[in-house]
């Protein structure tokens, strides 16, 4: 999600609550002897308030699974799951008095310290990555067809050489037009050099990493071809960027989503915790 201005009144509403916590903060934690405790009245409406915030943004993962759900719209919950998150933080810090008193409550302020730095990082990447995907991949594809399109990719490029050597035609209605000077040697370099480049297997390194790296490939490719089957050579290095372009592609969307597998088990296992700890509360 992208942050503009229809998120001002959301942070203007995070941030008056936050102020009106902390003022009120002031003369409890001035006037208690023993100083601020979270079992006190003043202290528990803050860890009641900031847990409710917090089950409010956990119930963002239910409202995504079941996407019918005509509870508010998807855009309202993102916005609240962000700042009334930061803002149950705040609450929960004033209900223990900044203080991480014993191991449980250690436990769960650490977990939300990460949940709350993990869900910051998420939405940096959120402002940066969309942009960088639209200048570095103007070929962008759906992501879970990414594999697919490369399978086409390949089987473009494997036609395009057998029209070169005489093996296949264009139109499947004509007969294939005569070996080009320097097929044979085409077909070699390219299934030394290029096809496993287009293989489905995701590229780890090489000539398909970088613009400049398939540049050189297909520059050297040239000086070694003769000038017949450059056409042919010009098609593959077209095939060959768009391949470059789907890596490119699912790094960053690695990177857009890879962040949820700490942000959201560590929120599970805070409610998990937090339910455990409101119950030891009540207690004991």
């Amino acid at each position: 999600m992208l942050i503009d201005a229809s998120h001002r009144r959301w942070l203007g509403v995070s941030l008056g609550a936050a102020a009106i916590a902390g003022v009120a903060y002031v003369p409890y934690a001035r006037g208690a002897l023993n100083g601020p405790s979270g079992g006190s009245w003043v202290g528990l409406t803050y860890g009641v308030a900031g847990t409710g915030l917090l089950v409010y943004a956990a119930l963002l993962g239910a409202r995504k699974r079941v996407p019918t759900w005509r509870v508010g719209r998807a855009q309202t919950w993102l916005k609240g799951h962000i700042w009334l998150g930061l803002l149950s933080f705040i609450l929960i810090l004033l209900h223990g008095g900044f203080a991480l008193g014993g191991p449980l409550t250690t436990v769960l302020m650490i977990l939300f310290a990460l949940i709350v730095a993990s869900g910051i990082v998420g939405l940096l990447l959120q402002q940066i990555l969309p942009r960088s995907m639209t200048s570095q991949v103007p070929l962008e594809t759906i992501f879970e067809q990414i594999d697919h399109v490369i399978t086409q990719l390949c089987a473009e490029a494997d036609h395009a050489v057998a029209i070169a050597c005489g093996e296949a035609a264009r139109d499947r209605k004509r007969q294939p037009d005569p070996a080009l000077e320097g097929s044979e040697r085409l077909k070699e370099l390219y299934h030394r050099d290029v096809r496993p480049l287009l293989s489905s297997a995701r590229v780890r390194g090489g000539a398909l990493t970088t613009l400049s790296r398939r540049e050189a490939l297909f520059s050297h490719l040239r000086t070694l071809l003769p000038q017949p089957v450059h056409e042919a050579v010009d098609e593959l290095e077209a095939i060959c960027e768009e391949r470059r372009q789907l890596e490119v592609q699912r790094r960053l969307h690695q990177w857009l989503h890879g962040w949820l597998f700490v942000h959201v088990p560590l929120s599970i296992a805070l409610l998990v915790l937090t339910a455990a700890h409101a119950v030891i509360a009540l207690r004991y």
